[in-house]
């Protein structure tokens, strides 16, 4: 973090003041709302609830302009709030995240209930500094559908939403804290498609499209015996009314590719078509491969992460490392349009039953007060980092000569 003058240090102090004060006046709505989410979860596209939830919420707050369906996406929101001073038109422009969807099956168990509410309280918090300590400035907080697959964050990119924030922050429950890198991804549906036959009376009439997946399945199964150790190749076999006395004539296989980086996820992704083909070869099966949008590797601002780190430290005596994270997300293609930050923090999980994020045991660990104190304590962190990115234009202007100095040379979307 670049070292702050006599003036500038006091007026953080003020502003931490005022940031812990607001969330201690919000603290129990905020806990409300992430229950709501968690005792409610919504799959990829279908976060109606949340989304109202949100946007009912924040077009109760003064000041707030709020867009149902930002972006021209169903589940998708913006709020924005505008803090103008008299001959001052320089401001500059913070965003913030509220991720809404939850996991098929086991729920909030990567803990975005914890992130909206992280999103939302900054906002709130924010917004109070900036009018409390009369420093002009835009919020902007956008509330992020189909994380977990679909590429939410991708169709608001596409719509704008994004080109006029100077930097835009987000928070994410882990096993442990860090601002590291994470994996690029690349999802594939794959659908064989063969002939059904009886299984019994006169199976060489049929074209076994589940012996097709699980070729590929052993084919992918052998190549992660010459991939990277940071590379990843997983996935799921499904199929429709299927029966044992019945050759299939359809199999659907979904499987993620994850790499370090973009432009490896695509060499890799390169790779794991020749596996499926090969089993569609073999099978004399049809081959149908949809390959989705990438997401790309995440790569933090590091002027952003210091600050951030920095600022956990002094407030709540938490030491935050560039530790990697071996997830992906679609934030990682915002980190690719403007200087970001995805911040993981630490919350209480219970090592005998909990592996981490996707699992049962995070999904109720994510619902617990232990997190949501943990979620409010990274939220100071957070919200101070954006106010020095709105109060100093000296700092921002740092953040994007350093960012676009990465861009230039980057291999990105």
């Amino acid at each position: 973090m670049e070292e702050e003058d006599e003036s500038q240090s006091e007026l953080m102090a003020k502003a931490s003041k005022i940031v812990r004060d607001k969330i201690s006046q919000i603290d129990h709505e905020m806990r409300e709302i992430s229950l709501d989410m968690h005792d409610h979860p919504e799959i990829e596209w279908q976060e109606r609830r949340a989304h109202d939830l949100f946007v009912t919420y924040l077009s109760k707050q003064k000041g707030w302009k709020v867009v149902p369906h930002a972006g021209g996406v169903e589940t998708a929101f913006s709020a924005t709030f505008t803090h103008q001073v008299p001959g001052r038109d320089d401001f500059r422009t913070i965003g913030f995240q509220s991720e809404l969807d939850a996991l098929p099956g086991i729920g909030h168990a990567c803990g975005h209930n914890l992130i909206a509410m992280s999103g939302l309280t900054a906002s709130l918090a924010l917004a109070e500094v900036l009018v409390r300590l009369d420093v002009p400035g835009r919020i902007v907080l956008l509330g992020t559908p189909a994380e977990e697959g679909g590429g939410g964050k991708l169709k608001l990119l596409d719509a704008g939403l994004y080109k006029e924030m100077d930097a835009c922050l987000m928070l994410h429950p882990a096993p442990e804290s860090g601002t590291g890198t994470m994996l690029a991804v690349q999802a594939v549906t794959v659908t064989f498609k063969g002939r059904t036959a009886h299984a019994g009376a006169a199976p060489w009439e049929g074209v076994n499209a589940l012996d097709a997946a699980v070729l590929a399945y052993t084919n992918i199964s052998a190549l992660r015996q010459q991939i990277e150790p940071t590379m990843r190749v997983h996935g799921i076999i499904q199929g429709k009314d299927w029966a044992p006395n019945v050759i299939p004539g359809e199999s659907t296989m979904t499987y993620n590719v994850r790499a370090p980086t973009i432009s490896e996820v695509k060499v890799l992704a390169s790779r794991v078509q020749k596996c499926f083909e090969a089993a569609a070869l073999a099978t004399g099966c049809e081959g149908q491969y949809e390959w989705d949008r990438a997401y790309a590797d995440v790569r933090n601002s590091p002027s952003l992460s210091r600050t951030y780190s920095a600022y956990m430290k002094k407030e709540n005596g938490i030491v935050v490392e560039d530790t990697p994270f071996m997830a992906s997300t679609d934030f990682g293609n915002v980190t690719y349009a403007l200087p970001s930050m995805h911040a993981e923090y630490k919350i209480h999980l219970d090592d005998k039953k909990t592996q981490g994020n996707h699992t049962v045991g995070f999904t109720a660990a994510a619902r617990t007060e232990e997190a949501h104190e943990r979620t409010m304590e990274a939220c100071i962190g957070m919200i101070l980092t954006g106010f020095r990115i709105l109060e100093d234009a000296k700092f921002n202007e740092s953040v994007w000569k350093e960012w676009k100095e990465w861009r230039d040379g980057a291999d990105g979307p």
